[in-house]
């Protein structure tokens, strides 16, 4: 028996409540079992429970032996000094209250299904990252919706912290802030730190400046980039050479001192062709994120993302390596990374700050229009006969195994409480 355990089993009321007794043979019976302290003091309070013919209104406190409450000190606590009852899993011994007077002892060992405990025993002794793989599936359609719902606005809700803490940084300004997390979202995994750094050098509002223009946008962010460093045989990199440093004395620019890392990725994910892609959404783009904001529909965002970088790159990947000609589009799957981990989470932000529930559930629905992801976590819920057909799915699948599998959270958790109150 764990405290959790014990919390859990009488939040829920998962025990036998026939012919309830203190342990000093009074007829008990549990009219409102409290909620849940996530606080300092007792553990339930604005519980009510009858104890003979008396009625009364107060806390509970929960321990695995009856002792545990010398252990902890309650006794000598002011805060504990309103206890109706003391929960606990075995009565090893007789307490008194704060007022030196017998507290009432409900001993619940006797009154919860073995089958419970065995199934609880099994969850936290599987060595899978899906403790409850071979219990599945354990809810129904419905139920697996609801939940998925519910771990897709925590992950949301988790990631707008971040969204909200560049907010500030940005002195309160969505555009630069989105800008920021945009660039970010273009380095992919490897260069995002790099690329989020490097947007926070360039405020938005010089970017504007050039938008006619796309040599002075690519000469802005690379040379930002630290990529326009040294000498080129080809004249488009020394053009930009000479653009950059133009700009970089009219704007006061300094350079980040190191460069974006290039080994062990893909050509097309070249940092290089990242940014020239970036800086072509720049230019046909304006106040975007309050294009995208005002968008009711899925499709004109894809659209409003889907550009090419300038002729230059169909044949280069970097700087004076020619190759064949291949136009750098950035692509469907690109546009979904996008739109998963900067838009969607971008808007919902947007929603939660400013209480207006139309953007938070307007992020949410875009997810159930993109491609699922496909990496090891969606794989192995496909495994067990989860279902993953877009984002929504796989997002909630993420948030599911992060925060409560590979935690052991089953108690907090919707398949995990199915499980053991079946059980």
């Amino acid at each position: 028996m764990t405290e959790k355990l014990l919390h859990f089993i009488w939040q829920f009321q998962y025990f036998n409540k026939q012919q309830l007794f203190t342990e000093s043979g009074e007829p008990l019976q549990v009219l409102k079992q409290g909620y849940c302290n996530t606080n300092q003091g007792p553990d339930f309070l604005e519980a009510s429970v009858k104890i003979g013919n008396i009625t009364l209104v107060g806390n509970i406190e929960l321990h695995i032996h009856a002792s545990d409450w010398y252990r902890h000190q309650h006794a000598k606590d002011t805060n504990y000094a309103n206890i109706i009852l003391h929960v606990v899993w075995h009565n090893d011994r007789p307490v008194m209250d704060t007022n030196e007077r017998a507290l009432p002892t409900l001993a619940l060992q006797s009154r919860v299904a073995k089958l419970m405990l065995q199934r609880y025993e099994q969850l936290m002794g599987s060595s899978s990252v899906i403790l409850c793989k071979n219990f599945q599936p354990a809810l129904s359609e419905i139920a697996w919706l609801s939940w998925k719902e519910r771990l897709v606005a925590e992950r949301l809700e988790a990631k707008s912290k971040y969204v909200l803490q560049l907010y500030r940084e940005s002195n309160h300004h969505w555009e630069e802030t989105f800008w920021w997390l945009l660039a970010g979202n273009f380095g992919m995994k490897v260069n995002t730190p790099f690329f989020e750094t490097m947007a926070k050098t360039i405020s938005i509002n010089i970017l504007a400046k050039h938008k006619s223009q796309i040599h002075q946008l690519e000469a802005i962010l690379l040379g930002q980039a630290n990529l326009l460093a040294g000498e080129f045989e080809e004249s488009y990199p020394q053009l930009l050479q000479r653009e950059y440093r133009l700009y970089q004395q009219k704007y006061k620019l300094v350079a980040l001192n190191a460069k974006p890392a290039f080994l062990r990725m893909r050509p097309a994910a070249f940092p290089t062709v990242r940014l020239a892609q970036l800086a072509m959404l720049v230019k046909e783009s304006s106040h975007l994120f309050s294009k995208i904001k005002s968008m009711q529909q899925l499709h004109e965002v894809k659209q409003l993302l889907n550009v090419t970088a300038n002729d230059y790159w169909h044949y280069h990947y970097r700087f004076d390596e020619l190759t064949d000609c291949k136009p750098k589009n950035i692509g469907s799957q690109m546009v979904g990374n996008i739109l998963i981990n900067t838009i969607v989470p971008v808007l919902f932000a947007y929603g939660l700050y400013n209480k207006e529930e139309q953007y938070k559930e307007k992020a949410i629905h875009w997810l159930t229009g993109l491609a699922a992801e496909q990496n090891t976590i969606t794989g192995i819920w496909k495994d067990v006969g989860i279902e993953n057909k877009n984002a929504f799915d796989s997002q909630s699948l993420i948030q599911l195994t992060n925060n409560y599998c590979r935690q052991k959270k089953c108690l907090e958790c919707a398949v995990g409480n199915k499980l053991l109150k079946t059980g």
